[in-house]
């Protein structure tokens, strides 16, 4: 069975809407899945997992949030398989800006899949964006 770790940082709660989300899909394809909140407990052995899901939120002019860093230097390594989802708010920064966290963190993590990114919260049309991109990272693990 392939494992993920779902890390991630919210203060809204629109970035673990979108982990809860992602999590009860990958337990649809009956994955093995432990979602984590960054900085909330003793740090998951990333070791222990197949993939890491990383997810932020955008803060204060497009920087990835300092307990995001603070996860990322703790794990102390880049994970070969590298998820990345962010949410965001245009009417701060406009395109140019929005989750640029994800953004940089996929890049950072060298990811080969495209980071999620979802305004605000994952309502609507959005959770259809969610499910979507989380089948794609199902289908890399179904071959």
């Amino acid at each position: 069975m392939v494992s993920f770790l779902i890390a991630y940082a919210t203060w809204s709660g629109n970035t673990e809407e979108v982990a809860e989300l992602i999590e009860e899909n990958l337990l649809k394809s009956n994955m093995d899945v432990t979602r984590y909140r960054i900085g909330t407990g003793p740090l998951p052995n990333v070791n222990d997992y197949d993939a890491l899901i990383i997810g932020s939120f955008t803060w204060d002019k497009g920087a990835t949030p300092d307990e995001v860093k603070d996860f990322v230097a703790e794990v102390g390594y880049k994970p070969p398989n590298v998820y990345v989802f962010g949410t965001g708010d245009t009417q701060f920064g406009g395109d140019a800006l929005f989750c640029s966290a994800a953004v940089k963190l996929a890049r950072f993590y060298e990811s080969n899949y495209a980071p999620l990114k979802i305004e605000q919260s994952p309502r609507g049309t959005q959770e259809t964006d969610v499910i979507n991109w989380t089948e794609g990272v199902i289908k890399q693990w179904s071959h």
